[in-house]
């Protein structure tokens, strides 16, 4: 028996003795199994080419999860000396990563229309078809911008998670499956590891936004190698859960989510 089907029948067994109908809690029907403290999510965007080269095999090295969202980002994205090829990122899904959707072109979806920004998730879905990539069920806003616009977008497209901003560990019994915030580790940022992921306890998750590790094509994101090492270090030497974005559906019913968790779009940027 699940975890939310024993808090039911126990409400419903106390609901009994005290003669009244059985309410369960929504956070017992949003979580499919108690959040464990030291779960992390590490999430990794904008397609480069240090994702593959330095990224991934760091991963392997410390037995982490990580999602990569991608996109062709213009005009560069010719340039494979800043971006990964397709090749390298169907590469990423046979290693046991996610490749995931961060829109075809970087557009931020509060300057999109409902039908533009479908276009956008349709062309990453079509390129991951072509190269035998599974079809993403995740998703990035890029620059953090969300808009109401989108949630039905996403939520006809069968997305499950969406990732922003706003500096906040995410609590799946109040954020709305596709509202997560996350943390940016970008060198600009000054992230204290430390600080930030001993957050990740009673009930909150903690997710990460990494850019190039280095990024040659936007210094101001970049994250030094020897730097995001000491992150992994401190992650795998500390005993935390390290996870995709996609893996949080071991937790999280997202469709009692979405039904009883209202979106709010404060504190996402």
């Amino acid at each position: 028996m699940t975890v939310p089907r024993i808090l039911s029948s126990f409400f419903s067994l106390l609901a009994a003795l005290w003669g009244g109908p059985a309410v369960v809690p929504a956070s017992a029907q949003v979580l499919r199994q108690p959040i464990p403290d030291k779960l992390v999510v590490l999430t990794f965007d904008d397609a480069a080419v240090s994702h593959a080269t330095v990224v991934a095999p760091l991963l392997k090295k410390y037995g982490f999860g990580g999602t990569f969202f991608v996109c062709e980002f213009r005009p560069d994205f010719a340039d494979k000396t800043k971006y990964m090829s397709w090749p390298q990122m169907a590469q990423l899904d046979q290693a046991g990563f996610e490749v995931a959707n961060h829109t075809l072109t970087h557009r931020h979806v509060n300057k999109l229309t409902p039908a533009q920004f479908e276009a956008e998730l349709d062309s990453i879905e079509q390129r991951c078809a072509t190269y035998r990539i599974p079809k993403p069920t995740t998703f990035a806003y890029p620059g953090y911008d969300t808009h109401p616009t989108a949630l039905p977008v996403l939520e006809a497209q069968s997305y499950q998670f969406a990732r922003a901003g706003g500096r906040r560990p995410y609590d799946p019994t109040t954020d709305h499956p596709l509202l997560i915030p996350s943390f940016s580790t970008a060198i600009a940022d000054k992230l204290d590891i430390k600080a930030v992921v001993q957050q990740a306890r009673n009930g909150r998750i903690v997710v990460l936004t990494v850019h190039g590790v280095p990024d040659y094509a936007h210094d101001w994101v970049t994250t030094p190698p020897a730097l995001f090492e000491e992150y992994l270090k401190y992650l795998h030497d500390n005993h935390y859960q390290v996870i995709a974005l996609r893996d949080l559906a071991r937790y999280v019913n997202v469709q009692e989510a979405r039904r009883t968790i209202q979106p709010k779009y404060e504190q996402l940027k």
